[in-house]
């Protein structure tokens, strides 16, 4: 088996078919996906029975996290991707992605992607630059998870697995820890996934001068996953928080314009 797609789904039914249709038009290679749900309430069970490719799990579970592990473990693809279920991916892409990797010895390997806005249709190229630890911690996690595809041999049946009490950052996470462990990054030169924009999102932006309680601890909860990221794997050069804090914004600017460098290298 070449792939194993990895679908995580929680009443996304709306955005479910233009996903599996997605991965079911894929030629040129062998693909098992794995569609798991955590216990949808509206279409999404009778929009995975019309694509005979997949095989459909429906059971609770204790979150996205848990979701793509419960896929980890039972994903026997040479490369593995999980595509959320509001994501797609490109024509044809799986087979020029195996192409790439026959020349690749990385672990991790990732492309482009594009952001589409909920109707599907497009907004705005993302191109991704080599791999920066330093970007991916102290920047952000500028690797799509749907355009990442990771090694089986030496990722997954390992054991590394997401962590499950991340809720918001867990594939940013996930790859800092990666890197931390030895592995291996390589960016390839294709446009992997259409990334969809949507008031659904699990990740949100800056708030801004907002007032709105509930909106702001949703952020913050994430700020405080990426706050972790940078503590666990980045730079720390005081005990006092609000010093570090500081010190953050001064490596965020920085990050960013290293980020800008290698994009032209």
């Amino acid at each position: 088996m070449d792939f194993t797609v990895i679908t995580p789904n929680l009443n996304y039914g709306r955005f479910l078919a233009d996903c599996l249709e997605s991965v079911a038009r894929q030629e040129g290679v062998t693909v098992e996906h794995l569609v798991i749900d955590g216990g949808s309430t509206d279409d999404s069970a009778a929009v995975a029975a019309r694509f005979p490719h997949l095989a459909w799990s429906q059971e609770p579970d204790k979150g996205m996290s848990d979701a793509i592990n419960k896929g980890f473990d039972r994903a026997t693809g040479e490369w593995v991707i999980w595509l959320n279920s509001d994501d797609r991916l490109k024509p044809g892409v799986l087979s020029r992605v195996k192409e790439a990797a026959a020349n690749s010895t990385a672990d991790i390997l990732y492309g482009a992607y594009d952001f589409v806005d909920e109707g599907g249709s497009f907004l705005r190229s993302i191109r991704v630059p080599s791999w920066s630890p330093f970007v991916h911690v102290h920047h952000c996690c500028y690797i799509g998870s749907t355009a990442c595809f990771l090694r089986r041999s030496s990722v997954i049946d390992p054991g590394h697995r997401l962590r499950e009490d991340f809720r918001y950052v867990m594939d940013g996470e996930f790859y800092a820890r990666l890197h931390a462990q030895g592995l291996n990054f390589d960016r390839i030169p294709l446009d992997v996934a259409d990334f969809r924009l949507h008031g659904g999102n699990t990740s949100s932006k800056h708030l801004g001068r907002t007032r709105d309680l509930e909106a702001i601890l949703k952020a913050e909860r994430q700020h405080v996953e990426s706050r972790a990221i940078r503590r666990a794997y980045g730079l720390t050069l005081f005990e006092d928080p609000y010093l570090n804090g500081l010190v953050d914004g001064v490596l965020w600017i920085t990050a960013r314009a290293w980020k800008g460098i290698i994009k032209l290298l």
